[in-house]
């Protein structure tokens, strides 16, 4: 027990030695400046959060065990025309690398250029479409040429501020390309051409760190493949001399429009980790992506970060259908705060897992058969020696990890100790004899959030759930109607449908297609005809002289086109016909991105009527790219009455900033589909309309057993998401502007503003967990901590004995200490944290001698108004 209680304290030392010049790597060991180490890594984009949140952000990373930060370059974002690059605001990529390098964390530097990550068009500005003769992703000189400027581009950047981790800086890794071997096959001999011409155009570069791709299978030997899953415990690299390296550990799902929110418990992504080291890995990194059926389905394959996944605003959320909040149940949550127990459970195995960091570099490990359950129950050693030898020479390096891949328990004898495994877990021996972590037994604390509306700063009522009407007072609405097919503004005339992200340059979700015809009187005998639109992408409203006729998406199409069959009222004269296409994030993954289209992508036609069908596709159509209030100056109106439920209405109200600091979030549960913009910040797409199907969810998820992207769901027959972050470096003092567009109508009545807050904190420790890795003692312990600025102000629950259910559910069983709320408020009530060892005499009596005992507590955390007190113990 005492020698990696020794490796504990050496771990800052080994910290602190992260600037080293002399970057090498073998199949056990990436070694920085001479140390040998393993990399837990977990991926913060920067663009994703406000610069005010980076320096909190990496703070919690590296409080919660990572050793690194990955990120992708956004290409799209860096370098939105030709030559004129963007490194501002969010986009301040050398601050971020900057901040993170003063943190004392390293960087995992994914340039790509191209990185799907549920990124509007997979990272790719849209103007490389004006380039002749271009395409993507192969053996072609218009992409490689602009290719290589761009990534040569950020390596100079980095290099002249002297942050490749070779300079002294942090950057340890960077990537070129991304998961070309996913699609390499498409592109014949021109995408072989093409890979091996990327890798040595990355090598060229001399940057002293190495390269990887990620799901490369024929990288060549100076270009580390690494893998990308929600399992790569069995997964080894093509060459002998290269480390095992997890890029993307899936460790949750994306959300897209309409769909319910998919969730993975942190027992089973703590496995898959545990399981990685275990069986040789040498560096992971938390991330996330698709299933097959996906990619049959919808021809997507999204990835996504997962350690914080932050927000896509304005325009970023690829898809098509992606929804603007990008938090999929991360360890740091969309507002940056701790989503618990995910964040404390993995920071526990991060802990355990440096334990054993010496001998995981410096051996092979070795398999033991333990008994007739081989099968299921795996023993990998790292030490040495033999096992025998290890156990009575302390001073040689010895970890031991025991693995229980069934879903029922198992007992079973390793080294002359017997050791009780729960299910679908792996038990972690730095010493090769004792057990500090187990994935499947989790203390860390629960947190509960809960959105706290606020209009201004002496109005403030609670909100759970959905919006709940006359809550807060109503903000002050001023409105402007869009005007139908546009008033000319980027005309564009042709005698044909235009293809909409060539037109707009993707500057827009929005294009207009406008045209007149003239219908005779007895064209109409047969009642109104129906509209066709032969191939459409990803949504059109349509207008007939002036009037809303209808809406269609391709979101359950099945498919990534669909056919449009309106039915739709004309006169007899000259009709106007106008349909407004709007995209919901252009396509992030998949071959020949340059091939896919946006917008009406068909034929146009105009059926029932009496004398046949008329065919539009070849007349005069006025093509509008983007919308009047989006270009023009609005003239906002509050003389007539607020319209409701209408569609193409400009909506502003000005707000105060809420008191404290607090994330701040707006509630627009009650609009339909459009944008949101604040003080000129674009919060990204809402289409709260949209909900979940009403089956499928479960509050409890099994954590046995493989996981697949629809095992665990929840907020069913709801709307996809209804708040939106707004980051408070966004807001000022006193008067501060909000403006909705509605592109299908809503109710802006419904529409407020809130503080995001830790409501109550919950854990649930028994005599038999374990102790806590990092002050390890004998005895087990309870700890419940509010977030800075709050202190726990009361406790609902509190029982010492064999208390039953759960967070927010607990109750007391047969066995209790009469005495347990007394002396759990007397040490936590006006505290920031509290903690307690789970033993008998800690509570005054044995209240079942003989008995195992838990400690069950749920306290309620509110705003501090003093300075935080220090953690109590008892």
């Amino acid at each position: 027990m005492a020698r990696f209680l020794l490796l504990l304290l050496a771990l800052p030392l080994l910290l602190a030695g992260a600037s080293a010049t002399n970057i090498s790597y073998d199949h056990r060991a990436i070694i920085i400046g001479g140390q040998r180490r393993i990399l837990i890594s977990g991926c913060i984009h920067y663009p994703r959060a406000s610069p005010q949140m980076w320096p909190a952000l990496i703070r919690n990373a590296k409080e919660g065990g990572l050793d690194m930060i990955d990120t992708y370059v956004f290409w799209d974002g860096h370098e939105p025309s030709p030559g004129i690059y963007n490194f501002q605001g969010r986009y301040d990529l050398i601050r971020f690398l900057k901040l993170v390098h003063q943190a004392g964390l390293y960087v995992n530097l994914r340039i790509g250029p191209y990185v799907c990550a549920e990124w509007n068009f997979g990272g790719f500005p849209a103007w490389l479409l004006k380039l002749p003769g271009i395409q993507f992703r192969t053996h072609n000189r218009a992409f490689e040429d602009k290719m290589e400027e761009f990534v040569r581009k950020i390596v100079d950047m980095v290099k002249s501020e002297q942050l490749f981790a070779s300079q002294g800086g942090p950057v340890l890794f960077s990537q070129i390309e991304n998961e070309y071997g996913n699609v390499q096959g498409s592109y014949g001999i021109n995408g072989k051409t093409y890979m091996l011409w990327a890798a040595r155009m990355a090598k060229d570069l001399e940057t002293g760190v190495p390269w990887i791709m990620c799901k490369q299978p024929d990288a060549p030997d100076y270009i580390i493949n690494t893998c990308n899953g929600y399992y790569c415990d069995g997964w080894k690299p093509n060459s002998r001399d290269k480390p095992a390296m997890w890029t993307e550990n899936w460790s949750g799902w994306y959300q897209s429009w309409g769909e319910a929110a998919p969730y993975r418990t942190v027992e089973d992504v703590a496995f898959a980790v545990a399981r990685f080291f275990q069986r040789g890995g040498v560096a992971q990194n938390y991330y996330m992506v698709r299933t097959l059926h996906d990619l049959e389905q919808r021809l997507l394959m999204p990835e996504r970060c997962q350690y914080f996944g932050g927000t896509n605003f304005g325009r970023t959320s690829g898809g098509p259908f992606i929804t603007t909040s990008y938090d999929y149940d991360a360890p740091l949550d969309e507002f940056g705060m701790l989503r618990q127990p995910k964040w404390g459970h993995l920071k526990e195995l991060h802990a355990a897992l440096k334990l054993c960091e010496t001998a995981l570099t410096s051996n092979d490990p070795v398999y033991y058969t333990l008994g007739r359950m081989q099968e299921m129950v795996q023993a990998h050693v790292y030490s040495d020696g033999s096992l025998e030898a290890n156990f009575s020479n302390l001073a040689t390096p010895c970890a031991a990890f025991l693995a229980n891949i069934d879903t029922s328990s198992a007992s079973v004898k390793f080294g002359g100790k017997v050791y009780n495994l729960p299910p679908w877990s792996v038990s972690i021996l730095p010493d090769c004899r004792n057990v500090v972590f187990n994935t499947a037994q989790v203390s860390a604390q629960t947190s509960v959030t809960k959105m706290v509306a606020v209009q201004k700063p002496s109005l403030i009522e609670e909100v759970s759930g959905s919006y709940t009407p006359g809550l807060v007072e109503q903000l002050a609405w001023e409105w402007f109607q869009e005007p139908v097919g546009g008033s000319g503004i980027n005309k564009i005339l042709a005698h044909a449908l235009l293809e909409q992200i060539s037109t707009t340059n993707d500057s827009t979700d929005y294009m207009w297609y406008s045209t007149r015809f003239e219908i005779l009187d007895q064209e109409l005998k047969g009642g109104d005809p129906v509209l066709v639109i032969t191939s459409m992408r990803d949504m059109v409203h349509i207008f007939v002289n002036g009037e809303f006729a209808g809406s269609t998406s391709t979101l359950k199409s099945g498919g990534l086109y669909a056919r449009v069959q309106q039915p739709i009222h004309l006169k007899a004269g000259v009709n106007h016909l106008a349909i407004l296409s709007a995209t919901v994030g252009l396509q992030n993954y998949g071959a020949h991105l340059e091939t896919h289209g946006a917008g009406i992508t068909g034929s146009i036609w105009i059926q029932g009527l009496s004398t046949g069908t008329r065919n539009l596709t070849s007349a005069l159509w006025l093509h509008q790219v983007g919308l009047n209030g989006e270009h023009d100056a609005i003239t906002w109106s509050s003389t007539t009455s607020l319209p409701f439920f209408q569609p193409l209405v400009w909506y502003k109200a000005n707000f105060n900033i809420p008191d404290g600091d607090d994330p701040v979030a707006i509630h627009l549960g009650s609009m339909g589909k459009g944008q949101a913009w604040v003080n000129g910040h674009s919060l990204g797409r809402f289409w709260p309309v949209i909900t979940a199907p009403s089956t499928g969810c479960s509050d409890r998820c099994d954590y046995r057993g493989t996981y697949y992207s629809s095992k665990c769901l929840s907020s069913c027959g709801l709307p996809s998401q209804e708040w939106y972050h707004v980051p408070r470096e966004w807001l000022v003092n006193e008067k501060n502007t909000l403006v909705l567009l509605e592109e299908i109508g809503g109710n802006v009545s419904g529409v407020s503003f809130a503080s995001r807050v830790v409501d109550r904190v919950c854990a649930q420790v028994s005599e038999y967990s374990l102790p806590p890795v990092a002050q390890f003692s004998s005895l087990p312990e309870l700890g419940l901590s509010c977030s800075p600025g709050q202190f726990i102000s009361s406790i609902f629950f509190a029982s010492f004995g064999n208390p039953k259910g759960r967070c927010g559910a607990f109750q007391k069983g047969s066995c209790h200490a009469l005495e347990s709320e007394t002396i759990v408020e007397k040490a936590c009530i006006g505290r920031q944290s509290c903690s307690f060892e789970i033993f008998w005499k800690n509570f005054g009596t044995d209240p079942c001698p003989g008995k195992a005992k838990t400690l069950a507590v749920e306290a309620a955390c509110t705003e501090a108004v003093d300075s935080e007190p220090a953690l109590v113990r008892t």
